[in-house]
């Protein structure tokens, strides 16, 4: 890089201040497990994650800087370094392993112990962070103009801002508390209906709204674009083809033994047919959505990947390094992917094989390389983790057939090895965002790697007792944690084993996705839309609706961003209070305690409704106002 043009970060190399403190790795856990469990829990919810990289910046700046009354702009960076891993291992972790949970409950298997949860994703999370060093140099710092990576640049922004004021961190602080409140009053004591559904006897069809603030904050996030693409999957699936499965198969058995589709209906209402019948095709077009969007980044892939390896072959001797240039030690590096490649390999808790661990680390490599320069183009939201994770569970599972392993033994290894690769790729996209906050502010790259360490570690811990406690409470799969992502994977291995797949359902899925893309309609966003209850993307529909609005009000750009990026953090508060509370409901339902706050009892029926749509417009109307306050207070 030209002397003249070289970048200069917000602290120069020069200076030394507070980073790595026990301060900034103990907040920076409890945000890591904080955020890990709120992402996990609606993950399987609504099939998406919300990135934990701009909230745990505000939280951290608001900790260190506000309550702790600390004013070291790098510690906060380490803060939201730690905090921001636990929303990675956990979307790895909820796409893959909730696969086990279910196989377990068809008794083909014994349900993943937490060990073995959490050494998977330890391994994952680890690889990840490792094989991002040595392509740091190559895609941070050389491509610092070309690769903008948007949620770092942000975070950047945020603790840069944080040193003149700290308003941002209490409107994250507001959303947990409105979030966790509504959650409690929901599903707690059960005062109001957490769904409103609308339905005729004229027509299969159906039409409803959930009410969660989470969902509706995850539309306002994702904007009013991907809202419609994923409520449009929903109309397709409810409103055009069970009806349709209704009327002219009313006395077929296409996807069930045992009861038709005129009694699956008469039972279950379109509730039924989704469950019988548009998850495949859900599947199909989740599938198709995947491998679509992997296609399309096929060139980018090969010249990423090309870049990487040059970049390694150059990495030779260098000259005393600056503060800001050094990371960890190579050899180190190096040595710890060698060990836990063999870790992977040996211990009995990760079922993976010889075969398994070459795959793991051959495509981790080339799949890390692929999602950090992926999230620097187009951010974490759409980095095609699901994409990476289908074509690693295809080739796993032929190369598993292939050396002899069949049955449930096959399918489990290579879910296992789909998962680390998963957590690979979405560990890598995040530490890339980090490392480019760390560039701009000015931070030690060796220690944000370590941070980033520590982060995957006490997120690793968590994740296994989370998942436990959530299945436990409600089961995956079921309306509660449909986790549509796992339960993909789980179709995807058996189709391949035991070829037991519905095809023609699947394969209407897979036109569909197709169909999609021909008409230049974000596939993947399409595809979970047909796959989620049109409840949820209502809901979420509404939620980009908000957002709309809000930007259709503002006078300029800069009122624009001022307006959606407060109204971002209000929802990724919401986000979190919900998940928290939601988390702390599970223990109560494992403890066969949750009776003794139900007051549902003490509601009509109509009351309830009516609260539900009173909770509905509460929250949107709270958002706006969040929005515009927020807004006018900050010009």
């Amino acid at each position: 890089m030209n002397k003249q043009n070289e970048f200069k970060p917000y602290v120069p190399p020069e200076k030394k201040t507070s980073e790595l403190t026990v301060v900034s790795i103990a907040t920076g856990i409890i945000l890591a497990v904080v955020f890990g469990a709120a992402n996990a829990y609606l993950g399987l919810r609504v099939g998406m994650t919300v990135s934990a990289s701009i909230p745990a910046a505000v939280l951290a700046m608001g900790i260190i800087r506000v309550i702790l009354r600390r004013n070291s702009i790098l510690e906060s960076n380490i803060v939201q370094t730690i905090g921001s891993a636990g929303e990675s291992v956990a979307a790895g972790a909820i796409f893959t392993l909730p696969a086990l949970f279910l196989w377990a409950a068809e008794g083909k298997t014994e349900k993943p112990d937490i060990l073995e949860i959490t050494v998977i994703a330890l391994i994952g999370g680890l690889l990840g962070v490792f094989f991002m060093i040595p392509l740091r140099n190559a895609l941070i710092v050389k491509e610092h103009k070309n690769l903008p990576y948007p949620e770092g640049s942000a975070c950047a922004k945020v603790l840069l801002a944080g040193e003149k004021s700290s308003n941002a961190s209490s409107t994250v602080f507001k959303g947990m508390g409105l979030g966790a409140v509504l959650k409690f009053v929901i599903d707690g004591l059960k005062l109001v209906k957490s769904e409103i559904a609308f339905k005729s006897k004229y027509f299969a069809g159906e039409i409803g709204t959930q009410v969660y603030p989470a969902v509706l904050s995850v539309g306002f996030i994702c904007g009013p674009r991907i809202s419609a693409c994923l409520f449009s999957g929903g109309v397709l699936s409810w409103l055009v083809i069970i009806p349709l499965i209704v009327l002219f198969g009313e006395n077929s058995f296409v996807a069930s033994e045992t009861f038709s589709i005129g009694e699956i209906f008469s039972q279950s209402g379109a509730g039924g047919i989704w469950s019988t019948h548009i998850r495949y095709i859900g599947a199909g077009a989740l599938a198709a959505g995947g491998i679509i969007s992997l296609i399309k980044t096929l060139p980018l892939i090969f010249k990423t990947f090309a870049g990487s390896v040059n970049s390694l072959a150059s990495s030779g001797s260098k000259a005393e390094l600056k503060r800001t240039e050094k990371d960890m030690n190579m050899k180190f590096v190096l040595v710890s992917i060698a060990l836990l490649t063999v870790f992977m390999w040996l211990v009995p808790a990760v079922p993976i094989n010889f075969s398994g661990a070459v795959t793991v680390v051959v495509f981790g490599f080339f799949f890390a390389a692929v999602s950090s320069r992926m999230v620097g183009l187009v951010g974490s939201s759409n980095n095609p983790v699901s994409g990476m994770a289908i074509a690693t569970l295809l080739a796993a599972t032929l190369i598993l057939k292939l050396s002899g392993i069949a049955g449930i033994r096959g399918m489990v290894s290579a879910i296992a090895i789909g998962s680390v690769i998963c957590i690979i790729s979405a560990i890598a996209g995040d530490t890339s965002q980090d490392l480019k906050t760390g560039f701009i502010l000015g931070s030690t790259p060796q220690k944000q790697q370590i941070g980033e360490i520590i982060g995957v570690i006490s997120s690793a811990v968590a994740i296994g007792a989370t998942l436990y406690l959530l299945d436990s409470a409600w089961g995956f799969g079921s309306e509660e944690l449909a986790a549509p992502q796992a339960t993909l994977m789980k179709l995807i291995t058996e189709g391949v084993f035991e070829e037991n797949l519905p095809w023609t359902l699947v394969l209407c899925g897979v036109f569909a996705a197709i169909f999609a893309q021909c008409a230049r309609i974000p596939v993947l966003p399409f595809a979970i839309g047909v796959y989620l209850p049109i409840h949820l993307t209502s809901c979420i529909m509404i939620g980009g609706l908000i957002r709309w609005a809000v930007e259709k009000r503002s006078k300029d750009n800069t009122s624009k961003n001022i307006a959606t990026t407060k109204g971002t953090l209000f929802c990724s508060g919401l986000i979190a209070g919900e998940g928290l509370v939601g988390i702390a409901l599970a223990i109560l339902a494992v403890m066969k305690t949750e009776s003794i706050i139900d007051l549902s009892a003490y509601i009509s029926p109509v009351v309830s409704s009516v609260g539900a749509i009173g909770v509905l417009a509460l929250t949107s109307i709270l958002l706006i106002f969040s929005c515009a306050y927020k807004k006018s207070h900050t010009e």
